[in-house]
């Protein structure tokens, strides 16, 4: 076998485990009850792939493959533990009997899948925690993905998961969707674990594509299935309704290479109207809260034929609003955008300005290149060609980089 081919397997075997791992540890999470243990598991499978795949090749159905090797070493490890007897007494034939994963339809997502979100965000765990440890288990995202996306460090992202999963284990929190009477309470930490991974897939924080799509389709299934779950939720529905319209552009937002298109430059043909229609009525069961508001705004962006229809007052007014609610660093660099887009980039440039010594922008890529943008818009042009240049050192993502660099360069010519 050429190295070459060696390579090739092994990029498909953690394709295939960056895909299925929340289903595996779901699964294994069902019969082992501990998310630990089974991440462990599921671990070890890919191990086990990494071996045997270049040697044998890749299964026909490597879903399949992983989700056997992870129940086998399930079984193995209850078999091995005595103090696992009575549990393989119990659950030892299911085991057995557990199918591989087959095939579903879009709108459909594994009972075990929702049992895992739910466990993961019990709340026996703080709410960072949850958030870390969700995004690791369903996402799939390393722990310096999971710092990025919550502009923290590495070793407190690590800190949270693993105590997080011995707090669960400790508890024993049991595997299972909650009931109506609890179900309320534990919904907001999921649909912000909901929303973080979509955005994970939406605009990666790191590696050599924008987008990853498969996050994109966990998360919008993950927030369909809670709407149906709860439909007199105004939350529920106005995450749905939000990632509805966002998922509808994504098309769009790469060229034939992979490259980003900006908003400005996507062709609005390629813009999935069906999955904006499903925004639509989403967002009219919908309420007033934060999800809502920028459900509003996206569908804002989904209604204008062309760039220059967009109602940016409209948005600057909802980014307002979004403030109110939830105040943020991050909120007012969205609303800086929306205003200087309505009112001219003298007004957003302010804005920006203003939110320079914010200890939550200060390595957040976004901030100098909106300011370079405006910079730009307003011909300062080598002042936005170090801002261009600044944030493409902050940028883990390196399409990002390749842009900003180029807009740079642009600039310097």
């Amino acid at each position: 076998m050429t190295a070459a081919r060696g390579d090739q397997t092994t990029a498909a075997v953690e394709a295939v485990f960056r895909i299925e791992s929340a289903r595996i540890i779901a699964v294994v999470t069902r019969v082992v009850r501990d998310v630990g243990i089974a991440e462990e598991l599921a671990q070890d499978a890919l191990i086990s792939a990494l071996e045997q795949w270049p040697r044998e090749g890749v299964p026909d159905n490597p879903a399949a493959w992983l989700m056997t090797a992870a129940r086998r070493k399930a079984i193995d490890l209850v078999r091995r533990k005595e103090t696992y007897a009575r549990k393989l007494a119990e659950v030892g034939r299911t085991l057995e009997d557990v199918p591989p994963p087959e095939p579903s339809d879009p709108d459909d997502i594994d009972d075990d899948l929702l049992r895992l979100i739910f466990t993961a965000c019990h709340p026996v765990l703080s709410a960072k925690a949850r958030i870390a440890l969700t995004l690791r288990l369903l996402g799939g995202l390393t722990t310096d993905e999971i710092a990025r996306a919550l502009l923290t460090t590495e070793p407190t992202v690590a800190q949270r998961i693993v105590r997080a999963k011995r707090t669960l284990a400790k508890a024993d929190v049991p595997f299972e969707v909650p009931g109506v009477t609890e179900r309320p309470a534990r919904l907001a930490s999921v649909l912000e674990v909901i929303y973080l991974i979509f955005n994970e897939g939406y605009s990666a924080t790191a590696g050599e594509d924008l987008l990853r799509p498969a996050l994109c389709e966990d998360a919008l299934r993950l927030a369909r299935v809670l709407a149906a779950l709860m439909p007199g939720e105004p939350e529920a529905q106005g995450l749905a309704a939000l990632l509805e319209f966002q998922a509808s552009r994504l098309p769009a937002r790469t060229g034939p290479d992979g490259e980003p298109v900006l908003l400005a430059d996507q062709n609005r043909t390629k813009w999935n109207r069906m999955l904006m229609h499903r925004g639509v009525d989403a967002l009219q069961r919908a309420g007033t809260g934060p999800y809502s508001v920028q459900a509003a705004i996206a569908m804002c962006h989904a209604q204008a034929l062309r760039y220059e229809d967009t109602d940016w007052k409209s948005i600057a007014a909802l980014y307002g609003r979004l403030a109110q609610l939830t105040p943020s660093a991050v909120v007012e660099l969205n609303r800086a955008v929306a205003v200087s887009m309505a009112e001219g980039p003298e007004q957003g440039l302010k804005l920006v300005d203003a939110l320079a010594d914010e200890a939550a922008l200060k390595d957040y890529h976004f901030l100098p290149s909106v300011r370079g943008d405006l910079l730009e818009r307003l011909g300062r042009h080598e002042e936005a060609r170090a801002e261009f240049a600044r944030a493409a050192s902050l940028t883990r993502n390196a399409r990002e980089r390749e842009l900003l660099l180029t807009r740079a360069r642009d600039l310097e010519a």
